[in-house]
């Protein structure tokens, strides 16, 4: 019995651990691993360290949850501080430092970086730089990334540089996934079922249950892709 016990106070436990971590996260907001700074980084670990450790606390579990809590509160509130004040800003999360401009590489902000040069061309290589004499400016973002402004002469053409005006590109939306109709991006589209039915059959399929997705992007056309190959109109 003592066993069932213990094993019910874990799972409670570990349910609360996940409640908390969940809606902690969505209260600071969703960010990729590349846009995170040093301090959301070690912000995520300790929190996360804290909702394992809750998640088998039986004694005193409100304390773990109480340190959850307040961690995310902290990093809630110096993330409304830096949204508000420069100052704040460039203190907590740090200032974008150039790394190379106009053919010169500056070897102190490298320094300040922590990056020597054999990281820095790595960096270059992976962006797809690997002639520096084509890159204007590089600069380390205070994520950890570096972005590249290549020189004029070396940046691919665009329409604009050919004298073309080409039509602009919408986002494509799926109007049927999994072999449903997704009835609210229908209805945002400006479409109706109908209209969805007549492009799938265009293109030789019967009914949605034969598309696993099926996009629109404007015009007249679905971008289809069948439920199973042998099912391709």
């Amino acid at each position: 019995m003592q066993i069932l016990a213990e094993s019910g106070s874990v799972v409670l436990t570990t349910v609360l651990s996940i409640v908390a971590l969940f809606l902690l996260t969505k209260l600071m907001g969703a960010k990729q691993v590349s846009q995170m700074t040093m301090f959301d980084y070690a912000v995520g670990i300790t929190i996360g360290s804290i909702a394992a450790e809750l998640a088998t606390e039986l004694e005193s579990p409100h304390k773990p949850l109480t340190a959850l809590v307040l961690y995310g509160l902290i990093a809630v509130g110096i993330s409304l501080l830096t949204n508000k004040s420069l100052k704040a800003r460039a203190l907590l999360t740090g200032k974008p430092l150039v790394l190379l401009e106009d053919g010169v590489i500056y070897r102190e902000n490298l320094k300040k970086a922590r990056l020597d040069l054999s990281e820095f061309l790595t960096y270059c290589r992976m962006s797809g730089w690997f002639d520096l004499s084509q890159v204007q400016t590089a600069v380390l973002e205070h994520n950890g990334v570096i972005s590249f402004l290549p020189k004029e002469a070396d940046r691919p053409a665009t329409p604009a540089d050919l004298g073309h005006q080409p039509k602009q590109s919408r986002v494509q939306v799926p109007l049927v996934m999994d072999g449903k109709l997704m009835t609210d991006n229908i209805r945002q589209a400006g479409k109706e079922e109908s209209w969805v039915h007549r492009g799938l059959l265009r293109q030789g399929y019967q009914d949605e249950s034969d598309v696993l997705l099926a996009l629109w992007g404007g015009g007249e056309q679905l971008t289809v892709f069948p439920m199973a190959p042998e099912r391709k109109g």
